[in-house]
């Protein structure tokens, strides 16, 4: 299936090599690093090229910047803590293109590793379309090209689809890149069955098209959270003040209809935990939602005790499972008891279990359940994408196999 350039195929001795990276980690108030993980996924990538003779150039954005230089998104924290990882000198570059940069990565030397910083404080990482030049500098300071950073490959940003192309033959997928759609590809592409999915968060806006996706692939699909009452509401239930989405009530109606006339197993919650406010410490109230609906004031933060009993049962048949997203406002402890029993359920299956999502890998480690996992994937956005699509903007934009020389 993947007939993109693999990290493997390239000869990195003597070479200067441009790798993406996602350093797009968490920070607490005096700027440490709360969780390394995503530092540590990129390390098999970057030992690769400096055990094979190469110099490491490595480029990421963190956070939302908006185009413009900000201390408080500087990559150094990350600069620091890979440094301690690999034991070894991490050079901080002051910018990720202009002269300095040009001057500093110019003689590096086997062995080298310099990190470029925050590519979003140049607006042309996220309008390469608008300030072509961007892409193109970035491109000079090296020899070949490895993107290792699934969690941006659905985003056709500079450093992810316009600077690959600039290495015609020489863009290769990473270590962690090929993992990823190894998981996501081949094996969600022949599961073994039964094959369900759960998925959960708020944005139903980004999620209907996966759903229509996953109808055509699973044999089941569990849905909660966020993403509940919309289907809940088109059913004809009262929801009370939950948030749902006007926009997609009538698509909600007829993915229903659909399920219903093909008998496909679609599972809804029967009960929630409901609150008139939504914060720690509320007054709660579990709600049959068959029986009596959630009452006006009132909206849905959690599923039910019914609605895990039958989830965790249903579910206990699995061979494959996809997860993303929680099943309830899993930030406030109260109500992250279902999205903790749905993590419990499915780490107990024999079978291939593959989570993305950031909350949902939160619960995962909450639990201490990461090791129970077969795939916790780095890419919450990207992984719904290449469910539905079938690829991402930075997989096309890499070197086809067929190319190498």
């Amino acid at each position: 299936m993947f007939d993109k350039l693999s990290i493997r195929d390239l000869t990195f001795n003597g070479k200067k090599v441009l790798m993406r990276v996602d350093f797009n980690v968490p920070l607490d108030q005096e700027g440490k690093i709360t969780d390394d993980s995503r530092i540590q996924a990129s390390l098999p990538s970057i030992k690769h090229v400096l055990d094979h003779g190469g110099a490491v150039i490595l480029m990421s954005h963190f956070g939302r910047p908006k185009g413009k230089a900000s201390p408080e998104f500087s990559l150094s924290p990350c600069a620091t803590r890979l440094s301690e990882l690999l034991n070894k000198r991490v050079t901080m570059a002051p910018d990720s293109t202009g002269d300095k940069v040009a001057s500093l990565t110019k003689d590096l030397q086997p062995g080298d590793v310099v990190l470029l910083e925050n590519l979003r404080f140049n607006p042309g990482e996220e309008k390469p379309e608008e300030y072509p030049e961007f892409a193109k500098e970035l491109a000079s300071l090296a020899d070949l090209y490895v993107d290792d950073a699934f969690g941006s490959a659905h985003r056709a940003h500079a450093s992810v689809t316009a600077v690959p192309k600039l290495f015609p033959n020489k863009a290769a997928a990473g270590f962690l890149l090929e993992k990823e759609l190894e998981y996501l590809g081949r094996t969600l592409a022949h599961p073994k069955r039964p094959f369900y999915a759960v998925l959960g968060g708020a944005k139903i806006g980004t999620k209907i098209g996966v759903i229509k996706a996953l109808l055509k692939k699973v044999d089941g699909l569990f849905l909660g959270g966020g993403m509940a009452p919309t289907f809940l509401k088109a059913k004809g239930l009262s929801i009370g003040n939950s948030l749902f989405d006007p926009d997609f009530l009538k698509e909600a109606e007829q993915i229903l209809k659909d399920c219903e006339s093909q008998k496909f197993p679609l599972w809804l919650p029967q009960d929630v935990v409901a609150v008139k406010k939504v914060e720690a410490g509320a007054e709660s109230r579990v709600v049959d939602l068959t029986a009596e609906g959630i009452p006006d004031g009132w909206e849905s933060v959690d599923i039910g005790p019914k609605t895990i009993s039958t989830y965790t049962r249903q579910l206990q048949n699995a061979r494959t499972i996809f997860w993303n997203g929680p099943l309830g406002v899993f930030e406030i402890p109260e109500f992250a008891k279902g999205t903790y029993a749905i993590a419990d359920a499915i780490s107990k299956i024999e079978g291939v279990k593959i989570v993305g999502g950031g909350e949902s890998i939160a619960a995962v480690n909450a639990r201490g359940l990461a090791d129970k996992m077969s795939h916790i994937s780095t890419g919450g956005g990207a992984s719904l994408e290449f469910i539905e699509f079938g690829t991402l903007p930075g997989i096309e934009a890499l070197s086809d196999k067929t190319a190498e020389g």
